[in-house]
């Protein structure tokens, strides 16, 4: 069978990447073409010896509606161009993922073409903008939900879904990160053998442009205390990124603080205490088992307060939500100061029972997320929905 998947940023790439795997392993004819990164390109090449990536999401993705309103003509032309790609490719299901600002027009107009339509992680209604569940139950064949949460949720309004839990369990515990001992991790990476700091400031550039000036002064304060002075900071670059988006923020003299790409993982997983951008690094962070604090500044303060009066949750940390109460700090826009980050990094390192307490909660979470072998199982749960699809009578 034919599948059109399309995702918009490093997380949706990395999930419909093994979604893909699942899909070549149990459908032998499968053909996969797509919108998305290098990870799912790498993954059609192993099955099908060539390329079938259509557009890289890299540079597409943005943030907040002062600037999804800045990029309109881009956000129009490229979806132009996927509609009459879908068409030439003529595919037997289109699978969004995620990215529900460009996904939602494509499932409007894959449903009138008469695709069928399946949504892969379940855009965020929960928290904001419910008004697009009136769109998944008019678009959207079939919806595919990725956290326990969200069962009641759907349910109590009416959306069918499938729920075969949480594809990150396994993209953390099978990566090759989690092969890698520290003492490789620190020479390969020119790294000497003491503790270090993570830093991860988002993929966005409104993201990194607002919490890069943070961090640095953060990083600066907190080794200025005699316990600290030792310490190594090491920035998780976003695989959508260069070195040109931090570097303006950093001193080249400073030889404490360095940026390495494409090892999010083995940067988190090496590291005493994580300083995490809000979003799914946070709970990769809980799967990597890493003390962390949350900062989360918003590209603009008008999007930020308009995101306030919109968002209906309590937490913006996807770990807080699974377990409805606070496992880890959330310093959020005026509160994500450097002091404030200097002292919750602080007491992650020194205070033995709060750290020892964050980590039972992680532990809380990761048994939420249920066991392994999502991807796997909601890339058979999608064929089974299509062959059944097949083979009844049509009008």
């Amino acid at each position: 069978m034919k599948y059109y998947l399309i995702a918009g940023e490093a997380s949706g790439d990395l999930h419909a990447s093994n979604l893909m795997k699942g899909i070549y392993a149990q459908d032998s004819e499968a053909d996969c073409r797509f919108w998305g990164g290098s990870l799912m390109d790498a993954v059609r090449v192993a099955n099908q010896g060539s390329s079938g990536l259509v557009h890289d999401y890299k540079g597409d993705a943005i943030m907040g509606f002062w600037e999804v309103a800045k990029s309109a003509g881009r956000l129009s032309r490229n979806l132009r161009s996927c509609k009459e790609d879908i068409n030439r490719f003529n595919p037997d299901a289109v699978i969004l993922v995620d990215y529900p600002g460009f996904n939602f027009r494509i499932a409007e107009f894959a449903h009138e073409r008469g695709f069928k339509v399946f949504y892969y992680i379940a855009p965020k209604v929960w928290a904001s903008r419910e008004g697009r569940i009136r769109k998944l139950k008019e678009y959207v064949d079939r919806l595919f939900i990725v956290f326990p949460f969200e069962i009641p949720y759907f349910t109590a309004r009416g959306v069918d879904f499938i729920y075969r839990g949480n594809p990150l369990v396994d993209a953390i515990d099978d990566s090759e990160a989690a092969k890698e001992t520290r003492e490789e991790f620190l020479v390969r990476n020119g790294l000497e053998n003491r503790p270090i700091i993570a830093l991860l400031a988002g993929s966005r550039s409104g993201e990194i442009s607002k919490m890069m000036p943070v961090l640095m002064e953060f990083t600066r304060k907190l080794r200025a205390l005699p316990r600290y002075a030792g310490y190594q900071f090491v920035i998780a670059g976003a695989p959508s990124r260069t070195i040109d988006d931090y570097a303006p923020y950093m001193d080249p003299a400073d030889k404490e603080v360095k940026v390495l790409f494409g090892q999010t993982q083995n940067i988190v997983r090496n590291s005493e205490v994580a300083v995490v951008n809000s979003g799914t690094a946070s709970l990769e962070t809980v799967l990597l088992g890493t003390p962390q604090v949350v900062g989360y500044i918003n590209a603009s303060r008008l999007t930020y307060l308009i995101a306030k009066k919109l968002i209906k949750v309590r937490y913006i940390s996807l770990g807080n939500l699974i377990l409805d109460r606070l496992a880890f700090r959330e310093l959020i826009q005026d509160d994500c100061s450097a002091d404030a980050l200097v002292e919750e990094v602080k007491r992650l390192v020194e205070d033995q029972p709060y750290r020892e307490k964050m980590l039972a909660e992680y532990a809380a979470i990761r048994e939420a997320l249920g066991g392994r072998g999502a991807s796997a199982a909601v890339a058979g749960a999608m064929i089974e929905e299509l062959q059944t699809y097949m083979r009844s009578p049509k009008m």
